[in-house]
């Protein structure tokens, strides 16, 4: 059998833990965890001696108890058997084997600070009895609430309101009450294993019963009747308690798994963030070696999704502080070429920016780009200088009364429109995207996207997000989409990639969001944006840092593929021992 066989590859993921938890108890209800037992165990008393007990046993309870006897169930037809039981088991309903089906009390105790505890759902929701946070009631209103509902050791308890079908056997000693929310099945104990049903009843097999049982939409309601109408598969005596030993062994071993799987998965997650903070804070002349030390272990390290997304962080990081370009920068020394100083560069944008306002192209800004002492601090290379989104880029929204007075949204259209929700990290979704007529995008041309330019979401869910728009045909902007055009009318000065991948690096989210306020509705202002800081090398090595990172890019795309394709093998891998179990 594949899940017997791989059952400590299967666990190397622990998001696989639960499903086979599933798996174990599926096999476990159709005999074939305990098919070399039986071939031992081949004179054990069968199911239907068992049951024929059971019915003597309950009523013997019902003379005891002088309760009312419930109408028995009617018999199981061979069209209802879902899966053939192995000979000597045998197919009934829960109220058969149950002296009692029932429900907490139905309305709500006086609670008090100590006494008796009082269980609902919420003590069971994580299936174990959990007596940390329960309410309290009085003995007096304890002993009232028993006569009808006594929840006694070795019943098994079942969540039947909100969170359903999480069955517990009660393995304590100690008096309590419980609410409507929980059911209380007192099974046959003298003649069923109660730790065989708590496994039965948790089982993908009562599940699904437990699923279709479950009447409401808001706060669902496993109703009695149903759970008395369950179909169980019952084993003999002896055969119940070694499925609970089986089952028990191999969840203890996929805990044990699943916690070095985990332990595993955070050792790698320590490494990863230890390595990386070291290279992006180590000396300029360390990096290399910092990076090569981190290529050696890719393979051992970078095989979660999480540390992916590190890696992609720290490259970004290291873009920023010019450490991916240092070899370029000291090749190009030793071969005495010189590299123009961003210090000219920015003389150059300031002069293009005052032209375009002189010429009415824009609006002066009301924003400063200067930069005070202790503001920022520069590590970056000597021929890299630092300067203010607004002295580098023109940065515009479409205004609120814009929007409404002029703007009307079609799902067709000449002009493409650019919602909050088409601008992710690193990319435009061009999915259900809304368009204006061309007069209107005319009309209010500031909020215009004609040129190369970064676009980013300030309002909202995705907020900070940042994308490169650089579309050959017009598109326009939404009211909660920002633009940041660079000064790049004259010529090339600024890299709209190089700016892109500032933004979306570590230091630059951290300027985006370095005056933003925790609010209901998270928020970015134009004035935030254009006060954050960037560090812009010359714009040659601009396009050099962009080619790295693209590379580097692609490493961690075909990391997260194999990662990707891992996942596929393991989820196949999983769906065949499914179908092993379910459709054999």
């Amino acid at each position: 059998m594949q899940l017997l066989e791989h059952f400590k590859e299967l666990t190397l993921h622990p998001k696989n833990a639960e499903e086979l938890k599933g798996l174990i108890l599926q096999l476990a209800v159709q005999g074939k965890l305990t098919k070399q037992w039986r071939m031992v165990n081949s004179d054990v008393e069968p199911a239907s001696v068992l049951l024929e007990k059971i019915e003597v046993e309950k009523d013997e309870f019902i003379k005891e108890t002088k309760r009312r006897k419930e109408k028995v169930q009617l018999s199981i037809t061979k069209e209802e058997e879902p899966f053939d039981l192995p000979i000597s088991w045998e197919w009934s309903r829960m109220l058969n084997i149950c002296h009692l089906i029932t429900d907490g009390t139905h309305h709500t105790p006086k609670y008090l600070d100590n006494g008796i505890p009082f269980l609902s759902v919420k003590n069971l929701s994580q299936g174990g009895i959990d007596f940390s946070d329960t309410k309290f009631i009085s003995l007096e209103e304890h002993k009232d609430l028993i006569k009808r509902c006594n929840p006694e050791y070795e019943d098994v308890l079942l969540t039947k309101i909100g969170t359903t079908g999480i069955a517990k056997v009660i393995d304590i000693k100690t008096d309590f009450s419980i609410f409507v929310s929980v059911a209380l099945l007192k099974i046959a104990k003298q003649n069923l294993f109660p730790y065989f049903i708590e496994h039965c009843i948790n089982s993908p097999f009562i599940k699904q019963q437990s699923k279709d049982g479950t009447e409401g939409v808001g706060n669902k309601n496993l109703v009695l009747r149903k759970i008395k109408d369950f179909l169980i598969p019952i084993p003999p005596l002896e055969e119940q308690k070694a499925i609970v030993a089986i089952v028990n062994q191999l969840f203890a071993e996929v805990e044990q798994l699943e916690a070095m799987a985990k332990e595993r998965i955070q050792l790698k997650a320590d490494f990863v963030t230890s390595a990386l903070n070291q290279l992006t804070q180590a000396a300029e002349q360390d990096t290399a070696s910092q990076w090569e030390f981190l290529q050696q272990h890719f393979g051992t390290f970078f095989t979660e999704k999480e540390n992916i997304k590190k890696l992609r962080e720290g490259v970004l990081q290291l873009a920023v502080q010019g450490k991916l370009t240092r070899d370029w920068r000291a090749i190009r020394q030793t071969q005495g070429i010189p590299i123009e100083h961003a210090s000219t560069l920015l003389e150059k944008i300031k002069a293009e920016k005052s032209k375009l306002i002189k010429d009415k192209v824009f609006q002066k800004p009301q924003q400063s780009g200067e930069i005070m002492p202790d503001e920022f601090e520069n590590t970056s290379p000597k021929s890299w200088q630092i300067a203010k989104i607004v002295d580098l880029c023109f940065v515009t929204k479409l205004a609120g009364f814009e929007y409404t007075k002029y703007i009307k949204l079609e799902d067709s259209g000449e002009i493409p429109v650019i919602r909050a929700q088409n601008v992710k990290m690193n990319r435009l979704d061009e999915r259900n995207l809304k368009y204006i007529d061309k007069d209107t995008s005319e009309l209010l041309y500031r909020c215009a996207l004609t040129k190369p330019c970064l676009l980013m979401t300030f309002i909202g869910a995705g907020i900070g997000d940042v994308a490169l728009f650089n579309k050959p045909q017009r598109w326009h902007l939404a009211p909660n989409v920002a633009k940041l055009e660079p000064f790049n009318y004259y010529e090339e000065k600024i890299s709209p990639n190089y700016l892109l991948y500032y933004l979306m690096s570590p230091e630059g989210q951290k300027q985006i969001f370095k005056s933003s306020k925790a609010t209901a509705q998270p928020s970015l202002s134009m004035g935030t944006i254009r006060d954050a800081i960037v560090t812009l090398p010359p714009l040659e090595e601009q396009k050099v840092i962009v080619d790295k990172v693209n590379t580097l890019m692609t490493l961690c795309d075909k990391l997260k593929k194999e990662i990707e394709t891992h996942q596929t093998s393991q989820e196949q891998w999983m769906k065949s021992c499914l179908r092993e179990v379910f459709e054999n």
